[in-house]
């Protein structure tokens, strides 16, 4: 597997995999990405912000997609609880992570989650925040696995709740 920035041309795939994983979140009744976002536009921002990511297999497939920047994300300002890092502080985020329908369940994501890891100790960053919709089991049960703290209630820009989560990345851990 390979980890790139993504390009203009692969919007057309990255919203394939988006609106699969719209449709298999709705499957379980879970509401996150149900009104519209994200969508082509958010990911073309993402993509000129150079915050766009793809993975491809080994035969340059691309088989997820996920946003990551070090710019401080304005949802997290306002915590009901608190992060591990103080938010002055700079960290990384991860948002918008997908897998393509084929793909589910192959630890695409962990790897994904572990390359940032490894970007953010290069960087001398210590940490890695996301959120997550309350009734995402399965992102909640990846980020417990591999080492995220819960660290409260955040709300989106267009205001809904999210679950919130930090790893601090030391210099011996992914």
């Amino acid at each position: 597997m390979k980890i790139q920035h993504a390009t203009l041309s692969d919007v057309p795939k990255i919203m394939e995999i988006i609106n699969d994983a719209k449709i298999y979140l709705a499957s379980l009744g879970i509401d996150q990405w149900q009104n519209g976002y994200p969508n082509a536009e958010q990911i073309e921002n993402d993509i000129n912000n150079a915050e766009s990511y793809v993975v491809l297999d080994d035969t340059s497939t691309i088989i997820a997609t996920t946003m990551f920047t070090t710019r401080k994300e304005p949802t997290y300002k306002i915590i009901k609880g608190n992060w591990l890092i103080n938010e002055n502080e700079q960290y990384g985020v991860i948002h918008r992570l997908a897998t393509g329908k084929n793909y589910r369940k192959n630890g695409i994501a962990q790897v994904v989650f572990e390359h940032f890891h490894e970007y953010l100790q290069q960087q001398n960053i210590e940490s890695l925040k996301i959120d997550t919709h309350e009734e995402n089991l399965g992102m909640q049960t990846l980020v417990k696995k591999l080492g995220y703290e819960y660290c409260g209630i955040i709300y989106t820009s267009y205001g809904d709740k999210r679950l919130a989560f930090e790893k601090v990345i030391s210099l011996n851990s992914n």
